[in-house]
């Protein structure tokens, strides 16, 4: 953690919906005119998309059939680590682009599925803004978690999640239902091992929760919609919210436990201005008075 150079980790899995939370922090920052610099997760992959399918075939033949993005194995988490320490200490760090699609290759100027070179990170920025798989991981090696002064977890339940992962990679990415499942069958130990730890290392986190009937994922032919959705947010350490302005301000909320306000699911973004904003220039103030 850093007084002077802030960090906020937004960590959550394939599918959870981090990308929808990270608009609401670019519109915090628009609105604040807080200069924030950007590191993805998919940008610290050890392989690009070639060789990761060729590692996946290699592993398979060695009877490992749950290799995933998920791992050590298949992530830099040395590198991340390092850039979260950098920027803590000095504000300063290195990240690169993974490029998902065409669209992004005509931005960046390398195909779809392979990364940029390294690049240094903006300079005089007023904090950095991480989002992906492993903004809160630690292992016998290494601990990410502890250089975020802001860790937010996006966490739906799992069924809403898998819901979630299977409409966008058949939508936008053209892979069928069982390339999806085959992927989810994948990569659960490592969900377990390391993307599920992360949650208890998080400062807040944003659990959706469907009112609608999502027994069985694999065949649900609608992503539940914010109005039948409600939405858990937990605070790891509750003192200092006030959660009696919350409640007013959030019609139809209530607290279900100490450190738990529920909300309906169309309220979310309405919450997170709410919940966000002031811990946003809390970091912002400190950084200033910072010596």
């Amino acid at each position: 953690m850093s007084r002077k150079h802030p960090i906020i980790s937004i960590t959550g899995s394939s599918g959870a919906g981090t990308t929808s939370v990270k608009r609401t922090f670019e519109q915090i920052f628009h609105r604040e005119k807080v200069e924030a610099a950007y590191i993805e997760g998919d940008a610290f992959h050890r392989f690009d998309r070639t060789e990761m399918r060729v590692k996946m075939a290699e592993e398979a033949e060695r009877g490992n059939k749950h290799f995933s993005h998920f791992s050590p194995d298949t992530n830099l988490f040395e590198e991340l680590e390092a850039t979260f320490r950098d920027y803590s200490e000095t504000g300063r760090g290195r990240t690169r682009y993974y490029v998902h699609d065409d669209v992004e290759s005509e931005v960046h100027g390398v195909p779809p599925g392979t990364f940029t070179e390294w690049q240094c990170l903006p300079e005089n920025s007023d904090l950095l803004f991480y989002e992906g798989l492993h903004g809160a991981v630690v292992t016998d090696k290494v601990n990410v978690a502890r250089y975020a002064d802001l860790k937010i977890g996006v966490v739906p339940v799992i069924n809403l999640e898998w819901i979630q992962k299977l409409h966008r990679d058949r939508s936008a990415r053209g892979y069928s239902t069982e390339a999806v499942t085959d992927t989810i069958l994948r990569r659960m130990p490592d969900y377990i091992h390391y993307i599920c730890p992360q949650f208890a290392e998080t400062d807040i986190n944003f659990q959706r929760v469907p009112t609608v009937d999502t027994s069985n994922p694999f065949i649900a032919r609608w992503i539940p919609t914010p109005d039948e959705s409600m939405v858990v947010i937990r605070f790891k350490n509750p003192r200092g919210i006030d959660f009696p302005y919350l409640l007013s301000m959030i019609p139809s909320s209530f607290m279900s436990r100490a450190n738990s306000v529920v909300i309906p699911g169309a309220k979310l973004d309405l919450a997170m201005q709410l919940i966000l904003t002031p811990l946003i220039l809390q970091l912002i103030e400190r950084k200033r008075t910072a010596k």
